[in-house]
Parts: C-alpha cells; sequence; structure tokens
C-alpha cells in the first residue's frame, strides 16, 4: 500500500468492523474501545471532539428465580466478564439534523445500548452533548405493549447475546438484587456461583414483575442493539402539509437500528425548522416507525441508499446482513416513511434475498447506486471468511435481476470494511489481516489495481509508528480523493515505554486521487507535462480525471459542499506544479461554461467572466472557494472581500489579476441574486398572506442603498425592481442604531460600518466599527453570529435556500417565480461560499474544516 500522508494516534484500539466513520461535514469518527474519538481531517493534530461510554444501569424488565439462574438462556448473562462497555457500531446522520445543522453521531455500545450525541458548538467542551437515548425509547414502547411477544417465547440465545446485560435475581429472602459486571469480577468467584447481596433500604427499587427465564431472555434479547445506519435524506413535495409546527414537513431521515432478535426499528427524524449558534436546545425529532424481523438470526451489517425512480414518491435502499449469512434488500417508500405511525407495519417490502443462510457470519456491507447508472444498485458483502461478494442489480426491471460479479477472497481474516468511490467506480476492502485492497469496477468485473505510489506531498505524520496488526474500518473523504483507515497497534513491536502506555491505534489518511483508470489515455493531449518529481504523465492524468469527477458531483445541489481533499489536493500540486493546476482548473471552467477545449487560460477566464449569468449558484460557489482557497490563497480574507486590487508582489502576475477580477464579478452576480429575490419575494407577501415559517427578507433598505451605489454594474432590472418598490414602501428606509451605543449607522460598505457616535457628541468619544451581515447587509448584533470559514464573513439573518439551487440568471427572470412559497426552512449556508456556517470556536476546541 501507499505511503499516508498523515496519521494520528489514538489512545484505545478499535474492536469491531466499521470503526470510522467521515460525516458529510468533514468530521471523521472513530470507534476505539471506550470512547468515540472525533477529529477533523484537515487538522489531526489538533484539538479533538471525544465521547466516553460509561455503564448504562440495567433496564427494568422483570426478576426470576434463582433456580433459573443456570438455564441455558441465562447462563451467558451470569459469565459475563466485560469490564466496560466498548463502542460496536457508529453512524452520521445527514447535514441538517443537529440544532446548529450539523450532523448528529449515532453511537451502538456493547451493551445494546443507543444513542445520539451532537457537537458541543456552544458548550466549550471536547466532550459530546448526549442528544437522545434511542434505547430508552425503545424500551418505553415494549414495555408499553408489556412485551406481550414474550409470553409464549420458548427460544434460547447464544453465548454473546447477553453479554452485556445485567440481571435481576429474587433471593430467599425475597430481596431484589442486582448482579452486576462489577461484582462478576471478584477474585476467586467460581464462574458459576453467583452471591447474592440483598440491597439497602435506601436503594430499593420499584417492585418488578416476576417472569420465566425464557421471558426474561427474550425482553433482553429485543432490547440489545447491534448495528446503526443513518438513510439519506428524504424529500417529498413541499406542498404537503406539515407533520409538525416545529420541524419542517418535507425532509426527514430514517436511523435504522439492527439488534440481537433479528429486527430492525426504524425512528423518523424531521429536519428541525430552524437553527442557532445559541440554542442548546438537545431534544430530537425521533419517532418510532416501526419494527420489522427481516432475519431470524442477529443482524451484524446495514447499509442505506437512496434510489431516484423517477416516481413522486422518493425510495429508500435498505441492505442488511446476518450472523447466520443471510442478505436482503428492502425498499420502503419515503411518503410512508414521513406519515407512517402503525410501528407492527413498517412501510418496507422485501426486493430480494441476495444470499441464503450458509452460516458464515456476514460482517459489513456497502450499498450504492451510482449517479450516472440511476437503476443500477452495486452491493458488496463482507464475510466473516475474509471473503466478499460483490453484486450489480437493474432495479428498473421487473424482475430486479441480481447478477453475481464474483466472490474475492483476497484477505484472510473477517473483513472490516468495504466502501464504495467515485460512484461506484471503484471499491476499497480491509480486513482483521492488515490488509487493505483497492478495486476497480471495469466491463462488469472487478479488478484489483494498485494504491497509488505517488502523493502530491508528504505531510508530517507526528510520532506514530508503523507497526500495525489489524484493520476496523475505512472511510472515504466527501470528494472520494481521500481514504481513512483505522488500524490497532501490535503492542509487542511498541516501546513499553514511551508508547505502549498512550498508543494502541491510529487513523491514517492515504490519497486515492491517482487511482488507476483502465478506461483513459496515459497521455492528455491538451497539456504538456512538466517534471515534476515523482509523478509520470499517467498518474497526472489519473488525478485529473479524478478531480474533475469530484468536481462534478457537486453539480447535485442536495450535496452539501464539502472539498477539504479537493483544496489541499490542487494546493499540494501548485507547490512543484503550478501550470498543472492551472490546465485543471481551465478544464473544469470549460466544461461548466461549454467553451471549446484550448483556449489559452486567459481567453478562458474573460470569457467565464462574460457568462457568468448563465451560471448555477453552486458553480458560482466553487469558483469562489477555488479562487480563494488555491489560486489567491496567498491574500488575506479581508483583503479580497474590500475588492482590494492592488494584490502586491502577486499581482504581478496577469493572471492572478484576471483570476481576482473573476473572483469579484462571482460575487457581485450572487449579490445581485440575493437582492433581486429579496425585493420579489417580499412584494409577493404584500398581495397574498404568508405563511407561518415562510423565509422573509430583510435589510431591504441596506440593499436598496447597495443598488443605488453601485447603479453602474447591477442591471437595468433589478434598479427597476428596486425603485418600484420604494415608492409603494417608503417605510424599509429606516437608519440602523448601532448595538453599543445607540448612535446612527450610514451604509458605506457591505463589510463593515462606523456608527456616528463621535460626531454626534461634539467630536468626543469613539466610534464604533461593525460588522455587517452577508446575507442581509444589516449590521450584525453583538450576540453570537454564523461564520464562514472561508470567506471569513459574518452572517446573522440566513439567506433563502432558493438562492442555492438557482441554475441560471438571465436578465428578464422573474425571481418571484422561483418557488410559489419560500422554503420553510434557511440552512446556514454562505452566500457567496455556499458552505456551512459555523460557529466561531477557539483554537483549542474541535471545529469543521468543509474547504
Amino acid at each position: 500500500m501507499a505511503s499516508r500522508f498523515q496519521a494520528a494516534a489514538l489512545v484505545a484500539s478499535p474492536s469491531h468492523p466499521n470503526a470510522v466513520a467521515w460525516s458529510d461535514e468533514n468530521l471523521v469518527a472513530v470507534a476505539s474501545g471506550h470512547i468515540v474519538t472525533i477529529l477533523n481531517p484537515a487538522t489531526p493534530f489538533g484539538p479533538r471532539g471525544l465521547i466516553t461510554i460509561s455503564p448504562s444501569k440495567p433496564f427494568p424488565i422483570g426478576v426470576v428465580e434463582r433456580k433459573d439462574l443456570l438455564s441455558g438462556c441465562l447462563l451467558p448473562t451470569c459469565l459475563s466478564r466485560d469490564p466496560r462497555p466498548c463502542v460496536r457500531s457508529i453512524s452520521w446522520s445527514p447535514v441538517g439534523f443537529a440544532p446548529n445543522s450539523g450532523c448528529l453521531l449515532a453511537v451502538c455500545t456493547t451493551e445494546g445500548r443507543v444513542k445520539l450525541y451532537r457537537m458541543p458548538y456552544c458548550e466549550f467542551s471536547a466532550e459530546w452533548v448526549e442528544a437522545d437515548d434511542i434505547s430508552e425509547m425503545l424500551y418505553s414502547y415494549f414495555a408499553s405493549i408489556n412485551f406481550v411477544e414474550s409470553d409464549d417465547s420458548n427460544s434460547e440465545i447464544s453465548n454473546e447475546q447477553a453479554n452485556q446485560l445485567s440481571l435481576e435475581v429474587v433471593c430467599p429472602d425475597n430481596q431484589l438484587t442486582s448482579i452486576s459486571r462489577n461484582e462478576s469480577k471478584r477474585k476467586r468467584q467460581n464462574a458459576l456461583t453467583i452471591i447474592a447481596k440483598p440491597l439497602k433500604k435506601k436503594e430499593e427499587r420499584p417492585c418488578l414483575p416476576q417472569i420465566t427465564a425464557n421471558q426474561y431472555s427474550f425482553r433482553s434479547t429485543i432490547l440489545s442493539s447491534l448495528v446503526v445506519a443513518w438513510s439519506p435524506v428524504v424529500q417529498l413535495a413541499s406542498e404537503m402539509e406539515p407533520v409538525s409546527a416545529k420541524y419542517s414537513s418535507n425532509r426527514c431521515s430514517i436511523l435504522a437500528v439492527g439488534g440481537k432478535s433479528g429486527k430492525v426499528s426504524f425512528w423518523r427524524f424531521l429536519e428541525p425548522s430552524c437553527f442557532s449558534v445559541m440554542s442548546n436546545r438537545d431534544s430530537t425529532s425521533a419517532s418510532l416507525v416501526g419494527v420489522l424481523q427481516v432475519h431470524s438470526a442477529w443482524i451484524t451489517a446495514i447499509c442505506w441508499a437512496s434510489y431516484s425512480s423517477g416516481a413522486s414518491d422518493p425510495q429508500l435502499l435498505l441492505a442488511t446482513g446476518s450472523s447466520d449469512g443471510s442478505v436482503k434488500i428492502w425498499i420502503g417508500y419515503g411518503g410512508a416513511l414521513l406519515k407512517s405511525s402503525d410501528v407492527n407495519n413498517a412501510p418496507f417490502s422485501l426486493l430480494k434475498e441476495v444470499m441464503t443462510v450458509d452460516f458464515v457470519p456476514v460482517s459489513v456491507v456497502s450499498l450504492i447506486v451510482p449517479i450516472q447508472s440511476a437503476n443500477k444498485m452495486h452491493l458488496a458483502v463482507g464475510k466473516g471468511s475474509g471473503s466478499f461478494d460483490v453484486w450489480i442489480c437493474d432495479i428498473s426491471s421487473t424482475t430486479g435481476k441480481f447478477d453475481k460479479l464474483g466472490s474475492y477472497g483476497a484477505h484472510d481474516h473477517i473483513i472490516t470494511g468495504l466502501a464504495w468511490a467515485f460512484d461506484g467506480c471503484c471499491l476499497y476492502s480491509c480486513s482483521q489481516d492488515n490488509s487493505v485492497y483497492n478495486w476497480t469496477l471495469c466491463d462488469s468485473r472487478l479488478c484489483e489495481v494498485p494504491f497509488p505510489s505517488n502523493i502530491p506531498f508528504v505531510k508530517s505524520s507526528g510520532d506514530v509508528p508503523n507497526v500495525f496488526d489489524s484493520c476496523f474500518g475505512l472511510a472515504t473523504s466527501p470528494g472520494n480523493l481521500v481514504i481513512a483507515v483505522a488500524r490497532s497497534f501490535d503492542a509487542d513491536l511498541l516501546n513499553p515505554m514511551y508508547q505502549a502506555r498512550s498508543q494502541k491505534a491510529a487513523i491514517e489518511f492515504f490519497w486515492i486521487g491517482g487511482q488507476q483508470w483502465d478506461v483513459l489515455s496515459n497521455r492528455d493531449p491538451d497539456f504538456d507535462v512538466e517534471a515534476i518529481s515523482g509523478f509520470p504523465e499517467k498518474e497526472l492524468v489519473y488525478w485529473t480525471h479524478s478531480i474533475l469527477l469530484s468536481l462534478k458531483q457537486y453539480e447535485n445541489v442536495e450535496k452539501p459542499l464539502v472539498v477539504w481533499d479537493i483544496i489541499t489536493a490542487l494546493l499540494a500540486f501548485k507547490q512543484s506544479a503550478p501550470k498543472y493546476v492551472e490546465h485543471v482548473l481551465a478544464k473544469w471552467l470549460m466544461s461548466c461554461v461549454g467553451i471549446q477545449l484550448g483556449l489559452p487560460i486567459a481567453k478562458t477566464l474573460s470569457e467565464v467572466s462574460r457568462l457568468l449569468s448563465n451560471i448555477g449558484s453552486r458553480q458560482l460557489h466553487l469558483l469562489n472557494i477555488v479562487n480563494r482557497r488555491v489560486v489567491l490563497a496567498e491574500l488575506k480574507a479581508d483583503n479580497i472581500n474590500c475588492g482590494q486590487t492592488n494584490l502586491g508582489p502577486i499581482g504581478a502576475e496577469e493572471d492572478v489579476a484576471l483570476w481576482m477580477e473573476l473572483l469579484l464579478g462571482c460575487e457581485n452576480e450572487l449579490r445581485e441574486r440575493l437582492v433581486a429575490f429579496s425585493f420579489s419575494a417580499i412584494s409577493s407577501s404584500i398581495s397574498t398572506s404568508s405563511s407561518n415559517g415562510d423565509w422573509q427578507p430583510v435589510g431591504l433598505a441596506q440593499m436598496g442603498q447597495w443598488v443605488a451605489h453601485n447603479g453602474d454594474n447591477v442591471r437595468d432590472h433589478l434598479k427597476l425592481l428596486v425603485a418600484g418598490f420604494r415608492k409603494l414602501n417608503n417605510r424599509y428606509a429606516a437608519e440602523e442604531q448601532c448595538s453599543y451605543c445607540s448612535a446612527s449607522v450610514p451604509f458605506e460598505s457591505t463589510e463593515f460600518a462606523f456608527c456616528r457616535a463621535a460626531s454626534s457628541s461634539g467630536g468626543v468619544g469613539q466610534s464604533h466599527k461593525l460588522l455587517r451581515c452577508a446575507a442581509s447587509m444589516q449590521v450584525c448584533p453583538a450576540t453570537p453570529s454564523w461564520f464562514c470559514i472561508c470567506c471569513q464573513r459574518w452572517v446573522s439573518k440566513l439567506a433563502p435556500q432558493a438562492l442555492f439551487r438557482m441554475a441560471t440568471c438571465p436578465f428578464d427572470f422573474e425571481f418571484s417565480t422561483v418557488s410559489s412559497r419560500p422554503e420553510v426552512i434557511s440552512k446556514p449556508l454562505c452566500p457567496f461560499c455556499g458552505i456551512l456556517l459555523q460557529r466561531l470556536q477557539p483554537e483549542f476546541l474541535l471545529s469543521k474544516s468543509p474547504v
């Protein structure tokens, strides 16, 4: 395998498959022992987040007679010797389900507990905050129906099924006794002997029902969870009636929780209707929408994929794997999931039983529906034997034909990670035998290809030894150019004095942008390769294809803009081959506007600047990010925001000045769209009654002044729109006041303002410098505001979602026709960069780096 470009040590070792997960907001979580470590891949040696797993109290499901303790179904519980719970499974939610519009992290432990955690964005702490306890809600549901299924249950469980549960026992003196893991650790205690010790009176618990051993076993089993997985966002028609006034009606995500009983419980989470940088609201909209018996044995793997069948009702695909070796594909319907309230009738139907029972446990499954082949489903299934199978299904056909590409036995031990990348063209696999393989899909067959032998640059990996003995999962970055691998150290090879005490495992990051593409030529006819140390021409061709493919995926406005890996790769190449970076960006710009290939870069930039009105908002945002973070990386954000054209030494190159001109043109285009949409939206709300929760424009007075100050640079259509509005609404021309001294604040710049405190007090006093909101142009209040890590701007009033979905902006475009009803949700997105805004954190705390 190729050399890593960075790595970070972990204080505990992973112990279960899929131990690493990469979020849509560019945070990496690693399940290592009794903790979950969350880090920023841009600064893996910097601040981290932490989730510490503590033992939980057993559920009050009932008590059993002492004579039943040695029955076959309860014996594993009595013999349990796990000193503390470990993390078994983790999964990130899509963006937008945390109170700050970030991601929630679902954590399943070896105790069978599932909890949700959010980032401590306002607590200024490294420990993540618990947002919900799914297991408690699941217990409440089964308790409400009195565990009716357990009355006639005669099933027994295996040695692992009751491994982490405490047991309630009725002693001869009728005193209630709790047998916990700590008690079971006592020295010299016979494994089959349980010491019953009456509780003190002050610790007495409410009387619990006496149940049989089989009933206890059944209740413990259905409450024991093994694996969790979040679904993609399900979005329905915006005209649907709201489910709740507090939450949006048309966007939700489903959390699937698989357990030892072979059942999967489905939990619906509605996207909040508003987000905050100050609120510490931890309650979520979790509701149980179904419990489905999917297998007859343990659920060991779950994976989701979205499927757009062309119908108005979106669909979800669910792959489930079991300890008995069976794998099934289920299909769920978005409308039913959003409205479902019948737990006994989960809105899922069986599409195909891909693999039948063979008693080789399934360890991991990976499912994807490629964008380029929307009717083809790619499924990879990892087994405990070290082999994995790959299937392709044509979902559009009535029979749902499944074609098995083959079974691959490259690994010797259990498969611990499978991940599709590059829209299903590549597959990455890892095993507990410490091996990682790279596969490419070509001509309906999977072929092993070597990892890229060269990397753009080598960053210091810190004091991380290279003495690994096993892999416990892998994950690809949002842009698919980097892969993260979780590995544990071989303790015998570590220095017992310095390393073995503090380093148990590590998370490694590898470049995969140089992935081999057999369909490509080994030469690029449009570019004469410079001498780049260690980079053959064919690998640069692969890199070009990978970067362009990564940029293209962001044409989907539903995909969050997280381009850290793309920007990092371009910056690395810029150090040694600036002409190559220029070539890649030129090819991308030409594809954005559809101009012919082969033009000089100066001509290309001029053509793109001329055609900005024909470019979608998402591409304008990408242009701004690449411009700021790659081409103009040496310039300060404040200088760019203020439109300073004096570039200093960097301005000696004519092309850089053209890039600066393009950046200012892109931002001006986006500001015009925002202003025009705001005035059109308020005009529509005057003539029609607005619904509660509709987006309402603010800062119209400042926007009008901006149009007046820039009359030569804005379209006539916009000037007419503002002039017509002023005749009818003089009340929007109020002047702002300083939040510190109440002095008046004139509008002179879109970036900042100075109050008139000194002039109003006869020249005595000090004028306050105030920041302006990038979306509304109003002065930001003294309370915390949203911050853009890319352009370094502040936002106090959010821009409408429709701004970020615009495909083009013709001169005669009527902004009121973008949507008959502006979206209820306004996500905290930067109007100029399109990335997710965040609260500015101190340097000693974990923050996100989408760029």
